[in-house]
């Protein structure tokens, strides 16, 4: 993959740490899904690599679909605020990045723009998942970091396992369903989707 490419996903990750609306942070990280899908299908090589960009493809979809099902059935009454100004977070992100671009050494990928992207997108994941309060934007935080490692098995040298790429695809996709699970379960206890809700919980 091209750095241009590369930093196209990672420019896409920021995105999300600073966007409001929930449909369009979805919009962000499926769009990162399918472009993953699509540099997987035109650097195939063999047949099982065609499967593995239809597997990473079929994933953006199904997270599509799951994501604007559960923002359709968890309508806030009044938008939940992340705490953290946007520019905040972006700054909070963008250091966590540059932190472990410099902490992590080398990784083996095809390229070192690689892995400071496959960095950066997992900075950003956790960032989200860190600094804002609404649980579905915590769960798009996981697919972040999940497009991250999808980026990872991408860019490792040489041809790459199918089962590495199917496995990133299918097995991470359970963790985004379970939360996403975990999300509509709290909007129907607490009738929102803030996770500072759970601080009322006692033993």
């Amino acid at each position: 993959m091209s750095g241009t490419f590369v930093w196209a996903l990672v420019g896409l990750g920021l995105s999300v740490v600073v966007v409001r609306r929930r449909t369009v942070a979805v919009g962000l990280v499926t769009l990162q899904a399918l472009l993953l899908a699509g540099a997987a299908l035109v650097a195939a090589a063999s047949g099982g690599d065609v499967v593995a960009g239809v597997a990473l493809g079929i994933r953006g979809f199904a997270l599509a679909a799951l994501f604007l099902v559960l923002v359709a059935r968890t309508r806030e009454p009044r938008p939940v605020q992340a705490g953290i100004a946007p520019l905040a977070r972006a700054g909070i992100a963008v250091a966590l990045a540059l932190a472990l671009v410099w902490l992590v050494p080398a990784i083996g990928l095809e390229s070192r723009a690689a892995e400071r992207s496959v960095l950066a997108l997992v900075a950003f994941g956790a960032v989200t998942a860190a600094t804002r309060r609404a649980t579905l934007f915590q769960v798009i935080g996981i697919v972040l970091v999940e497009n991250g490692l999808a980026l990872a098995a991408l860019e490792l040298p040489g041809a790459s396992s199918v089962a590495i790429e199917i496995g990133v695809a299918l097995d991470l996709v359970l963790v985004a369903a379970v939360a996403a699970v975990f999300h509509e379960r709290i909007f129907a206890e607490f009738g929102t989707g803030d996770s500072t809700a759970l601080r009322t919980l006692r033993d």
